[in-house]
């Protein structure tokens, strides 16, 4: 059974370990002790709160078929004449879009403004990551 330590649980959820902790002390998620005495949270506990914290980061994806939706600040905006690419940091993860200048220009995208990256994709890969420390278990 997967099991992460409370600093490997706030890298995947995107927010401190002081954060987890709190979670944990306040009940909110579940955790135990390994056999050193370190606080352990289950793999399949941790993906059902991660999931439970997951806000719908826009109102309007009611009326969208799209499900990834990434809200995040934008980070930088380089336009030419015809094209832009904007960077939008979205918790841990850095998305990059490549869109008309026109595009831009009419949703005000500029860096600082707040924005949803709404993913829809007929291929998404998606690789396993290596187990961290031998503690990964099927």
């Amino acid at each position: 059974m997967t099991s992460f330590r409370i600093g490997e649980a706030a890298t995947l959820l995107g927010v401190s370990a002081d954060t987890v902790r709190r979670w944990v002390d306040a009940g909110r998620l579940a955790a135990g002790r390994d056999e050193h005495g370190h606080r352990v949270i289950d793999g399949v506990d941790l993906a059902g709160f991660a999931r439970a914290q997951a806000a719908d980061p826009d109102a309007g994806a009611e009326f969208s078929s799209a499900r990834n939706r990434l809200r995040g600040i934008v980070v930088d905006v380089r336009k030419d004449t015809v094209m832009a690419q904007v960077d939008i940091q979205a918790g841990p993860f850095r998305v990059v879009s490549l869109m008309s200048r026109e595009a831009v220009d009419e949703l005000d995208l500029r860096v600082g403004s707040v924005a949803v990256a709404v993913i829809k994709s007929t291929t998404v890969v998606v690789e396993r990551a290596a187990p961290a420390r031998g503690r990964a278990g099927g």
